[in-house]
């Protein structure tokens, strides 16, 4: 966001997610479950790295994974 809209707009937009996710818990009475989060930044890597891949082969490399020390 703060690429997008620059950093005090991206500040007032997290802080307004923020409020809005506390608002939900406070008023359903809901504990806060850490896994939804968990889940979401896993999907955002997953996104991530397709973007990454699409934009190396668009310039003509092409990625592959580092074999795991172990």
């Amino acid at each position: 966001m703060r690429a997008k809209l620059g950093a005090p707009k991206a500040i007032t937009a997290a802080a307004h997610k923020l409020a809005r996710i506390i608002f939900h818990l406070v008023t359903t009475r809901q504990e806060f479950d850490d896994s939804r989060f968990a889940a979401d930044q896993l999907r955002h890597q997953k996104r991530q790295e397709i973007k990454l891949r699409a934009r190396a082969k668009s310039m003509g490399f092409e990625l592959v994974p580092l074999p795991q020390a172990g």
